[in-house]
């Protein structure tokens, strides 16, 4: 069965660092597009970050130089390191897979993991 389960979230404080994994079971994580996603409290979900099957990384503005999505395909993992946390950093991060994308920016997310809270505070 296809399951994704995150770890590594936790309580950091602004301009800290923390590292979220996503490990998959029932496919390879260079066989789909690989997600994170983030649900801050009171708002929709937000795309953070994309790993294509080549290895390509994407991110939104807003982590630019602070994120990067990585995967180790020996240890079959996803990781998004976090630098320079901020308190607006502070959601519910999601990792998720999918097809591969028909248009640019057009993201189908197949399957979701749990999620792993990150709050950033003082």
């Amino acid at each position: 069965q296809v399951q994704l389960v995150e770890s590594g979230g936790g309580l950091v404080q602004p301009g800290g660092s923390l590292r979220l994994s996503c490990v998959p079971s029932g496919f390879h994580v260079s066989s789909w597009w690989m997600y994170w996603v983030r649900q801050a409290p009171g708002k929709g979900l937000e795309w953070v970050s994309s790993i294509n099957l080549g290895g390509t990384s994407y991110y939104t503005e807003s982590v630019k130089g602070r994120f990067t999505i990585f995967r180790d395909t020996a240890k079959n993992t996803i990781y998004l390191q976090m630098n320079s946390l901020t308190p607006e950093d502070t959601a519910v991060y999601y990792c998720a897979a999918g097809r591969t994308p028909m248009r640019p920016g057009v993201y189908e997310y197949n399957y979701w993991g749990q999620g792993t809270q990150v709050t950033v505070s003082s």
